[in-house]
């Protein structure tokens, strides 16, 4: 994606009602290099950063407030739903115990949300994971790694909480 572009489609958003002007969204989002589908539905209070790849399939809803930072891949399958104030964030450091700073080199690596996947509010999905088909991530959980397909996951950092 473009960073300069999504800085002006960042300013432009908070011109447009939250609810409202998503055919808008769509077009600007586009225009910055994002992959959005048909019938995708954004906040004007999302913030999305970085010069990653977005994809956006159809009929997905990201809620007020989410903050997705693309430094590699994001995909984000069809029918998903992103509850308010979500962080979905594909970068992170190696862990470096010599260095002058604990948190090393910087990394990115890509992460998956799967068709018909709901993220709960205040939930946080960090590099490198994979959210499968029709799986919940609770109210305020972290999720790094794996979620399996119909699966709730829920927790400081997410623990398997049982198969729908």
């Amino acid at each position: 994606m473009n960073t300069l572009l999504l800085f002006i489609t960042r300013t432009i958003f908070l011109l447009i009602p939250d609810i409202r002007g998503f055919k808008c969204k769509r077009f600007l989002l586009r225009l910055s290099g994002a992959r959005i589908g048909k019938n995708v539905r954004i906040c004007s209070s999302v913030h999305i950063i970085g010069n990653g790849n977005l994809t956006i399939g159809d009929n997905t809803w990201i809620g007020h407030e989410n903050l997705i930072v693309c430094s590699a891949d994001i995909i984000i399958e069809q029918n998903v739903n992103i509850a308010p104030r979500c962080y979905i964030g594909t970068g992170t450091h190696e862990i470096d115990p010599e260095g002058v700073s604990i948190a090393g080199c910087g990394k990115s690596l890509p992460i998956t949300i799967g068709n018909g996947a709901w993220i709960c509010a205040n939930s946080t999905i960090i590099a490198g994971s994979v959210i499968g088909e029709k799986a919940i991530v609770a109210v305020g959980s972290i999720v790094k790694g794996e979620v399996k397909k119909y699966e709730i996951v829920g927790g400081g950092l997410a623990k398997h909480i049982r198969f729908i």
